[in-house]
């Protein structure tokens, strides 16, 4: 367990890293950043598999739940932040742990902008989910979590940290990127949008919590899927 919590805080190093550096060198090869994202995200999961076999349902499932996460944004399309994409990764990473959810997360935001359109957003969304999922999984054996307001709360406070993260991406891009003000109004403009982010993963993780865990609690024991002990 200590040697796959160290390559998977090796591999958010690395995405930081590859995300500080994209600007400068990356800048208008955004799929190709994304690719490289990716397979730094996935790096841990092939590390944490490596004294045992390797189950292809495991891949599948992740594929499954990272598709099931992508779909489900083009419903709401036409409603700015309102998706029921972070309350599955949480809900992942919840039940699989935190390599599973920052896969989910990863692979969730790179085929929904198949629909939705790549572009430079599309590792720091990569990124952002990610995160989430990994920050899930970490916390998922604490009593905060493991209590309903808990999990709300954790959904309410990531969505505000998705939109933050998001303006980094923004504020990057900005030619007056160093000044403070230009910083705080993309802040602060983003606020209502974060807001309806956090408000929406309350809403959907109040609805879909219960049952998704009863469902991939039962596959992760019957099948000893992505099983972390």
């Amino acid at each position: 367990m200590a040697r796959s919590r160290l390559w998977l805080m090796i591999a958010v190093g690395l995405s930081i890293l590859i995300l500080a550096l994209s600007n400068a060198v990356l800048s208008d090869h955004y799929m190709l950043l994304s690719f490289v994202l990716l397979l730094a995200v996935m790096l841990p999961l092939f590390v944490r598999f490596e004294r045992r076999k390797l189950e292809a349902r495991e891949l599948v499932l992740l594929a499954m739940l990272a598709a099931i996460a992508a779909v489900s944004r083009i419903p709401f399309a036409a409603l700015p932040s309102v998706k029921p994409v972070s309350a599955i990764v949480i809900l992942s990473a919840l039940v699989f742990g935190s390599e599973a959810g920052f896969i989910v997360g990863a692979m969730a935001a790179l085929v929904s902008n198949i629909y939705f359109g790549q572009g430079p957003w599309t590792p720091w969304q990569m990124f952002a989910w990610g995160m989430m999922g990994v920050s899930a999984g970490l916390l998922r054996q604490t009593w905060w979590m493991k209590k309903r307001l808990g999990l709300l709360a954790f959904g309410l406070i990531w969505g505000f940290l998705f939109g933050w993260i998001m303006n980094l991406w923004v504020v990057i891009d900005l030619a007056v990127a160093l000044e403070w003000k230009a910083v705080l109004a993309v802040y602060v403009q983003s606020f209502y949008f974060d807001l309806a982010h956090a408000l929406s993963n309350v809403f959907f993780l109040a609805i879909l919590a219960g049952g998704w865990i009863k469902v991939l609690e039962r596959f992760r024991k019957k099948y000893g899927l992505l099983d972390s002990g």
